[in-house]
């Protein structure tokens, strides 16, 4: 009889053993990163100890609940367990915890879909996944999570997450479709967020605003903003929504936050830096250098000078460093911010001396070479500005400004000009051989020029011609330098054009008039190539994205990877970088006109014409061409921007081709996505509101238009931005080479500063281009912003394995990442082909922009990130 009983209980627990699943979840604890917290730890250990926990629930993808609206049924509660004594293992990253769990599962429920967690503890925690060890019938579940979980007292609903299986709409089993649909609905943000609610860090909402908070008006006129977007008048992209105040001066403008609170800026927690990106130091930098060291280099230049001397002089800052004066400024940094963020910030050598890392351009043994002409041009096509240089396709160059406004803004050079310089072709011969080709910053400056110079800037339209030479290089043929008409703009440019010259003070008039178009191409690359094309343009991509496609939508899962940390990057720059006063305005020539112009361009931006092909075949620097690799043939052979980015662009396309083909059978698949629909209708109508009734965009019905989108997202979210930002402290990290303001005009004949040209030209150089103290700010910024952080993820990788379940997908992935290490292979081989003069040019640079990877972190000039991170 006893041993009767005693199977009886040996057969009951196993029976309870089998409808155990075992589970596994990985974590970060907030005390873990802050150790500032460590009450929060305290207060967490005492609700463990007195039942307070982290619960799980199992949601059925199989069996419904009838009283519960037919939902996936709920499993019974689970809890996490050993959350005081859990120690990391070796084989994860800093900071992560596992911990064990355990359900109680009925093999009858089926595969688990989703899961819902209360979080009873005193703070939040970071929760990177759950994989359960092996669901009866279906081997192991994996669940990647990768958020923010905070008291469950903050939320108005638990917390959901789904399986790493991605399902379209009109497949998700039917018990997990009001958890999906109501997840959206939370995200998109409920009736008292709307009503004016203020956002707070754990609130997950996913809106859009205008870009009406880069101005103060409260601090006064000089600080007022006009609202971009929104109007005719200044159309923009939008931004994420913040729902801070209006402004007492102006209801349309939305209220900024102190200075020091910049990290508090609200974007949805999830899309803030990750604990290890070195962005953290991003932040810290940007205020230390905005607050605290620009007077501190404010001091610097009134002690010694604020004109470099020479250009020895300028190389001081890399060579031999300068010494902070020891202010209290100074000092409230070193009280403020850990002493690694601070030598990071500015390296020191052991006597205080503080020394900016040496720019890739002046690192060859010629520390002149960046002043050739060979250097100037090369640098359209390799540098980090290379998506602007144009074919010139009629002569002379004509302007697309309205004429009943601007006037005649013909071009003023002339066949003289250039006659003696085509190799022995004539001008039509040259434009009907591809062989003339354009540098246009005429029509984009001319409307703005008037009031720019108002200010402390003083500078020119510019457009400068070139040539193709048959070894593949260009040769500038003529810089013309334009001024609005002194009696009003209706009456057309008054232009000079000015024309190579090596020696003589007409060889130092050309090296200014070099320094004016560079002075243009470095504000527009900030403004436009950079920011617009490539932050503005892409953070409606990833709001429309949160807001309407699940998280188990498989384009979500495509597209997720390329936003990462773009709305909090983007907050900081509104906050610090591009408002009112700020950065940019301190350090680019159009100053405080700097976002009213970007505006303006903004006014022209096509999304389809983000497609490298069609860019390409827009600024006529190729030709369609159907037995070409890429179905077009480049006119300039050696432009290495074009050929990496082709190459990056097909694979790329391959991708999402193959991933896309796999969830959509035929394009009435696409039709029938009403998630998808609502995306696109979401993106363009509120995301890019000011642009909804143009006719080129794609009406997102055909496979092929989703393949295409797809693609575009991705190569400005990666590839566009990597060539356009990770080049900026190895061009423009020696100012000299990229001057990013103009002080003073060009010295006309008979003036003092004319008759100096020949006495001191780079003292006339020097104090014509970018001030000491604006080269120290401005050099600052561009080396923070040039960093890799060190969790970097790039083009072709993933932070976890598991990110899908289909195994086709992870094919397709997988042979992306092989295709793209080819391409590192081919791009190698090129630099060291000595038949391709412009991938390497006079001042010895490989043109790396475009090489997927980079080794760790830091400045290396090279690296795809997957998203606009920095």
């Amino acid at each position: 009889m006893m041993q009767q009983v005693v199977d009886s209980l040996i057969k009951r627990k196993d029976e309870q053993q089998q409808k155990m699943i075992k589970g596994r979840v990985v974590l970060m604890k907030k005390n873990v990163l802050d150790l500032n917290d460590l009450s929060a730890s305290v207060a967490d250990t005492i609700h463990e100890l007195v039942g307070r926990k982290v619960s799980l629930h199992l949601i059925s993808s199989v069996k419904t609940d009838q009283e519960n609206n037919l939902k996936g049924k709920v499993g019974r509660e689970a809890y996490l367990e050993n959350w005081i004594t859990t120690t990391r293992p070796l084989n994860l990253t800093t900071g992560d915890s596992t911990l064990d769990v355990s359900f109680e599962w009925e093999e009858e429920e089926g595969v688990p879909g989703a899961f819902t967690i209360k979080n009873f503890h005193h703070t939040e925690f970071y929760l990177k996944t759950l994989t359960l060890e092996h669901v009866p019938g279906h081997g192991p579940v994996h669940f990647i999570c990768n958020s923010w979980v905070y008291p469950t007292q903050k939320y108005k609903a638990d917390r959901i997450f789904f399986t790493n299986q991605s399902y379209l709409p009109i497949e998700t089993p039917a018990p997990l479709v009001p958890y999906r649909e109501e997840e959206l609905v939370r995200l998109r943000g409920d009736d008292d967020q709307r009503s004016g609610k203020v956002l707070e860090e754990w609130d997950r909402v996913y809106d859009y605003a205008y870009y009406n908070d880069l101005g103060d008006p409260d601090k006064g006129e000089d600080y007022a903003r006009p609202v971009l977007g929104g109007s005719s008048q200044y159309p923009y992209p939008r931004r994420g929504k913040t729902s801070r105040p209006p402004t007492n001066t102006d209801p349309n403008s939305e209220s900024r936050i102190p200075l020091l609170m910049s990290l508090n800026i609200y974007v949805p927690r999830d899309e803030r830096f990750g604990h290890l990106k070195m962005s953290d130091f991003l932040a810290y930098g940007l205020k230390s250098i905005f607050q605290f060291l620009l007077p501190e280099f404010k001091d610097v230049c009134d002690s010694i000078s604020n004109e470099f001397d020479s250009f020895e002089d300028a190389l001081q800052i890399y060579k031999g460093g300068f010494k902070l004066p020891d202010g209290p400024l100074l000092k409230s940094v070193y009280d403020n911010i850990p002493l690694e963020f601070i030598k990071e910030l500015l390296p020191t050598d052991g006597e205080g001396l503080y020394k900016f890392p040496m720019p890739m351009v002046i690192q060859a043994e010629d520390k002149s070479a960046w002043r050739s002409d060979e250097e100037f041009t090369r640098e359209m096509l390799a540098g980090l500005n290379p998506v602007i240089i144009s074919r010139l396709q009629e002569f002379p160059p004509k302007s697309n400004l309205e004429p009943k406004v601007y006037g005649d803004q013909t071009s003023k050079i002339t066949q003289d000009h250039i006659r003696n310089q085509l190799d022995g072709l004539t001008i039509d011969e040259a434009i009907e051989t591809n062989r003339l080709f354009l540098l246009n910053h005429h029509d984009t400056i001319m409307p703005y020029l008037r009031r720019i110079n108002t200010t402390t800037t003083k500078t020119y339209a510019s457009r400068t011609l070139l040539f193709l030479q048959n070894d593949g290089r260009l040769k500038p043929l003529a810089i013309e330098l334009s001024l609005p008409h002194s009696e009003g703009d209706e009456f057309g440019a008054i232009s000079k054009v000015y024309i190579p010259a090596e020696d003589g003070i007409e060889g130092s008039i050309w090296q200014l008039a070099k320094a004016y178009v560079a002075v243009n191409d470095s504000g527009v690359h900030q403004l436009i190539s950079h920011w617009l094309l490539t932050h503005a343009v892409i953070e409606p991509f990833v709001i429309a994205t949160n807001r309407q496609l699940s998280v188990i939508h498989p384009i979500y899962k495509l597209l997720h990877p390329h936003f990462r940390d773009t709305m909090n990057i983007n907050a900081i720059a509104r906050q610090i970088l591009i408002n009112a006063g700020g950065i940019l305005e301190a350090t680019v020539f159009p100053v405080k006109y700097s976002m009213e112009l970007s505006s303006a361009i903004y006014k022209d931006w096509v999304f389809t014409d983000q497609a490298l092909p069609n860019d390409l075949l827009k600024r006529g620097m190729a030709v369609e061409d159907l037995n070409s690799p890429h179905g077009l043939r480049l006119l300039i052979e050696d432009y290495p921007y074009a050929v990496d980015g082709l190459e990056i662009w097909s694979a790329i396309k391959t991708w999402v081709k193959d991933y896309c083909n796999f969830y959509y059978a035929s394009d009435d698949t696409v039709q029938s996505d009403t998630e998808l629909r609502c995306w696109w209708k979401d993106l363009r109508e509120k995301g890019h509101g000011d642009k909804k009734d143009e006719p080129w965009w794609p009406k997102m019905e055909t496979r092929k238009e989703l393949i295409e989108c797809c693609t575009i997202i991705i190569w400005v979210a990666s590839a566009l931005h990597a060539a356009t930002n990770f080049g900026q402290y190895p061009y423009a990290g020696y100012m000299p080479n990229r001057p990013t303001m103009s002080r003073q005009f060009m010295p006309e004949p008979g003036t003092p500063e004319h008759d100096e040209l020949s006495n001191n030209p780079d003292k006339v150089f020097l104090r014509t281009i970018t001030a000491r103290l604006q080269t120290l700010l401005g050099i600052a910024i561009i080396e923070i912003l040039s960093r890799h952080s060190s969790d970097e993820v790039y083009l072709g990788k993933r932070d976890t394995p598991e990110w899908t379940k289909d195994a086709r997908p992870l094919e397709a992935f997988d042979k992306f990442g092989k295709k793209l290490a080819e391409i590192e292979e081919r791009i190698t081989m090129m630099n060291n082909d000595k038949k391709w003069k412009n991938r390497v040019g006079p001042v010895k640079i490989p043109y790396t922009l475009l090489y997927p990877t980079s080794e760790g972190g830091g400045i290396t000039g090279k690296g795809i990130p997957n998203s606009v991170a920095i």
